[in-house]
């Protein structure tokens, strides 16, 4: 009994390798008596072997991906300490001495695509968003904004609100009605709350998430240093915010997910589900957290939930709250 005891903390992982196999009343996910001919899920056991050098082959390479992708990040982050510059307001003299605009430059209808925000995660800037934006800009979007809020911010509400502003004076800007956000990790926390607490849905028409712990994450416990890592514990006041009613949301919301990412404890704490938002799940397998914002094929899912339709047209074809929207899957 001892050594059968000692068995159980690794009961999930052969519970995940071998689903079919039964467990002994008392004891779930034991097997039953071995040597009996007509087992359940016994056949499983023969898959064993390539089910585990499936798994480490994924993980090997995901790692690999990870470290990778760190190393760029740490290259990159000088360039995006600095917020990124945007264009002067048009000059509005209030007395014949001030200089003049010459030719005066017609301010532009705003484009059919609303402009784009780009809101990075903890402790990063805006330069995780680099090949990501290289492929809007590609695809036909040419109004990105690159946000960065300060590493010191100890509070999801007080980075929303700045947010709300900042999105205010883009519109102001551009002309445009509404815009469409991209939130990775943290990021895409900040724009939810925005949205669903501040009346941000007036403005944003889209919401893509990125490894965003919608439900709370429990990794890393030694973060809990930080006040804004426990606002992201599940069950923190701000994550009861976020299970509030939402009536009449019009944001769109997308939310995507990986099977590899160890910054989210649970798994699942990555999909968005409330009875409220109009929102889809789209898992990735083969890549970790901060791979979502760069990988290409992440980046054509991105841009393919920008171009969908908006959700008053989803609700009308049965996509629902909390509905999967696919998958992707990187070799």
């Amino acid at each position: 009994m001892k050594v059968t005891t000692a068995a159980l903390p690794l009961l999930p992982l052969f519970q995940r390798l071998l689903p079919g196999l039964p467990g002994l009343p008392g004891l779930p996910g034991l097997p039953a008596i071995p040597g009996l001919p007509s087992i359940p899920g016994l056949s499983d056991v023969a898959a064993l072997p390539g089910r585990l050098t499936g798994l480490s082959l994924t993980l090997l390479k995901a790692s690999a991906l990870e470290a990778a992708i760190l190393a760029g990040h740490l290259l990159l982050y000088p360039s995006g300490i600095v917020q990124e510059r945007r264009p002067a307001r048009a000059l509005r003299p209030t007395d014949a001495h001030a200089p003049q605009p010459s030719p005066p430059t017609p301010r532009l209808p705003a484009a059919a695509s609303p402009p784009v925000v780009l809101l990075h995660g903890l402790i990063d800037n805006r330069s995780v968003f680099l090949l990501l934006r290289r492929s809007l800009v590609q695809h036909g979007r040419h109004e990105i904004e690159s946000l960065n809020y300060s590493p010191l911010t100890c509070d999801i509400r007080t980075a929303a609100e700045l947010l709300g502003r900042q999105v205010e004076e883009i519109c102001e800007r551009t002309g445009s009605e509404r815009v469409d956000v991209v939130g990775h990790s943290l990021g895409g926390l900040i724009a939810r709350y925005y949205v669903q607490r501040l009346g941000g849905d007036r403005r944003v028409r889209t919401l893509v998430t990125l490894g965003t712990p919608h439900a709370g994450t429990k990794a890393v416990p030694l973060a809990n240093a930080h006040p804004i890592v426990r606002q992201m514990r599940p069950g923190s006041p701000v994550m009861e915010e976020l299970t509030r009613p939402a009536p009449g949301c019009r944001t769109r919301f997308v939310s995507f997910w990986s099977d590899l990412d160890h910054v989210m404890d649970p798994l699942e704490t990555a999909c968005l589900d409330h009875p409220d938002l109009s929102a889809e799940n789209v898992r990735v397998s083969g890549i970790g957290h901060l791979a979502l914002p760069v990988h290409p094929a992440v980046a054509t899912g991105i841009r393919q939930a920008l171009d969908t339709a908006e959700p008053e047209t989803e609700t009308e074809t049965g996509t629902g709250p909390g509905k999967p929207a696919g998958g992707i899957t990187v070799a």
